[in-house]
């Protein structure tokens, strides 16, 4: 119901895990100026697995205009498609959107045409070979 340092923590430790621990050092994790990422909960965390934080400027909307980009196309695509009975139900229909439509199938013109994870796939071999 609240945006608090604990689920900003938690959602930060799953990526970490997803990723695995060695594949994350260095990665900047952007975000605005919540409490809950300026929280020293959440410092440790990004401090923890060697990770950079990286926050946007007061009243600079420049900043996060990729991730309100993505959360209009969530709401286009999740949110106004139905109404929800349950928080649950709705968590994870994005879970479900996100993990198998936006990751997998959606196309996107800035990464070349390509889905994310295609286009991840391919960087990370070619800094595979690089190194």
């Amino acid at each position: 119901r609240r945006m608090k340092s604990g689920l900003a923590v938690a959602a930060l430790k799953d990526a970490v895990a997803r990723r695995g621990a060695s594949n994350v050092a260095g990665c900047v994790v952007h975000s605005d100026r919540g409490s809950q990422f300026r929280s020293r909960k959440f410092q440790h965390a990004l401090k923890q697995n060697g990770l950079v934080g990286s926050m946007g400027r007061v009243g600079a909307a420049g900043d996060n205009a990729a991730m309100e980009s993505f959360f209009a196309t969530l709401q286009k695509n999740v949110l106004d498609r139905r109404r929800w009975t349950t928080r649950d139900q709705l968590r994870l229909a994005i879970i479900h959107w996100i993990e198998r439509t936006y990751h997998r199938r959606r196309r996107q013109r800035r990464l070349g045409k390509l889905t994310p994870v295609e286009y991840e796939t391919i960087h990370q071999k070619a800094v595979a070979l690089a190194a």
